[in-house]
């Protein structure tokens, strides 16, 4: 059974692969029937010109009039994501996250409610290919929140952010974020970012994650990535790290795919890798940057399972509403 589900990875990799000799680019960016077209533009039109409306008067109310005409990025995203894997079989989940930019604000401020705030994803290897555990995505997950962002471009000097608000859960959750962001251009064509965030919540307590990615495009469809982790959660106290290496891949005008294979370890006293991944992540974009839907196969080899492969695969479909997505037609 294992080696049909790693012959069935590979195969859809492949595929996938093909389709950029046999994707056919058309003028209307959609896959969708015509009436489904026209069941789905009413709908996400009202939907984001209400996200769009309401951003900017808040912003209008605490900044200045510039708000009716300077690029807003607030945005609501639904998903609806399947799962199966060897050991919890099928789940099923819905997913929120909603961002209220308020670029005019004196301090530039940032309302934030996500449903799948990266404190609560677990270790480095329950994160697997980012994909959450049902458990981890319920409403007790969910934050709201204010953002304070940097005024520098991180690829001049790092740029710092804070950010507060609670866990919408009774009795509230506080809690209290710092990030740190920095890209540097290396010898060219290769480029140096590093993501750093230390975090409190009251009942979790402090958690300290940081990533390091190098990469360089190897032509202008294929771009090659290595990536580290470095993350401690005091309610796990151990420190762990990983390290991964991606290709991604653009395979037609709306589709893209990531082949990526990843390590896990743990502890600065006794290292030692307890997880190693591998996954590809399909994702096409179906209608017009509104509608994605992403397939992600992934097979894994956990240490206390003695290594043996537990297969998993998610489907996810996505919805996204955002004002520019409507003035751009």
């Amino acid at each position: 059974m294992k080696k049909i589900c790693l012959i069935a990875l590979l195969a859809v990799a492949t595929a996938a692969s093909a389709e950029t000799e046999s994707e056919i680019e058309v003028a209307d960016d959609t896959d969708l029937p015509g009436w489904a077209v026209e069941k789905i533009t009413p709908m996400h039109d009202s939907v984001s010109h209400w996200v769009t409306n309401n951003s900017r008067n808040i912003d209008g109310f605490f900044g200045t009039n510039d708000s009716l005409h300077v690029e807003n990025g607030s945005y609501l995203r639904l998903s609806q994501e399947l799962e199966w894997s060897d050991a919890e079989d099928f789940s099923a989940e819905t997913a929120a996250r909603f961002r209220l930019d308020l670029p005019t604000t004196k301090e530039r401020l940032r309302f934030i409610i996500e449903s799948d705030p990266e404190e609560s994803e677990g270790t480095l290897a329950e994160q697997g290919s980012n994909r959450l555990r049902t458990d981890q995505r319920s409403l007790g997950s969910t934050i709201l929140g204010l953002n304070r962002l940097g005024k520098r471009d991180k690829r001049e000097a790092w740029n710092l952010q804070a950010g507060a608000g609670v866990k919408v859960r009774w009795p509230p959750d506080p809690y209290v974020r710092f990030t740190g962001e920095r890209l540097w251009q290396l010898e060219s064509p290769w480029q140096l970012e590093s993501y750093n965030r230390a975090s409190w919540f009251n009942e979790e307590g402090y958690s300290i994650r940081s990533r390091w990615d190098i990469g360089r495009p190897l032509d202008e469809n294929h771009h090659l990535r290595f990536i580290t982790n470095f993350q401690w959660q005091e309610e796990v106290d151990t420190l762990e790290y990983s390290e991964a290496v991606e290709l991604n891949q653009i395979l037609g005008k709306r589709s893209v795919i990531r082949y990526a294979i990843a390590a896990v370890g743990r502890s600065t006293s006794d290292p030692r890798l307890h997880d190693y991944y591998l996954y590809s992540h399909y994702r096409r974009n179906l209608h017009r940057e509104i509608l994605f839907v992403d397939f992600i196969p992934e097979l894994h080899f956990p240490r206390d399972q003695d290594y043996d492969p537990q297969f998993g695969i998610t489907l996810r479909l996505e919805v996204m509403f955002k004002g520019d997505l409507v003035f751009r037609r």
